[in-house]
This record gives C-alpha cells, structure tokens and sequence, in this order.
C-alpha cells in the first residue's frame, strides 16, 4: 500500500512509481466542503510554486482551493473530475484525486 502524505491545509500527496506526485484533498476536507458540484483542474503543462492555488472546488456549501503542496509541473489532471465532480465525496483519497 503507497503511503499517503498529509498537509495543514488538508491535502494528500503519494509519490507514484514513475516519480510523480499525484495530489487530492483529505477525507477531513471533502467532508466540511459537502456535496462538491464542481471542480476547476489546471492545464498540464502549467507550473507552480508551493502554495499557490492549483484548483478550485466548489460545493453547495462553499468554495475553497487546492493549493500545491510543492512546486512543480501538472503532468496530468483527473478528467473524471469535470464531469462527476462527487468522486471527489465518493473516494477523496483514490479515484477523487486531482492533479499528477
């Protein structure tokens, strides 16, 4: 089992065999957003700091951000996410995920 990394801002990293990270939100943060509606990804290719906001996740409760735990360079984004944003609600910490 791939160990998750956790930050104080409620987001996962797991470093993936090929040496990518792939980022998403905890369990904690899908949970105090509720039913997520939509979801605003990065292009790949796109470069940031650490700490900028890389995504931006709206619920019916509210919206917050993804910022990047690290920086780096978006080498793939979750499609899945534009269409069925409540896979994030579903599986926060497998399928949920949001950039690599």
């Amino acid at each position: 089992m791939t160990t998750l990394k956790y930050t104080e801002d409620h987001e996962w990293l797991r470093l993936e065999g090929n040496g990518e990270v792939t980022i998403g939100i905890t369990d904690h943060a899908q949970n105090a957003l509720g039913d997520i509606v939509f979801v605003q990804l990065p292009d790949v290719g796109a470069s940031f700091a650490a700490g900028d906001e890389a995504a931006v996740i709206e619920s019916v409760k509210a919206a917050g951000e993804l910022k990047m735990p690290l920086a780096g360079t978006v080498a793939a984004v979750n499609e899945v996410l534009a269409d069925t944003p409540a896979t994030v609600n579903e599986d926060p910490l497998g399928d949920g995920w949001f950039i690599r």
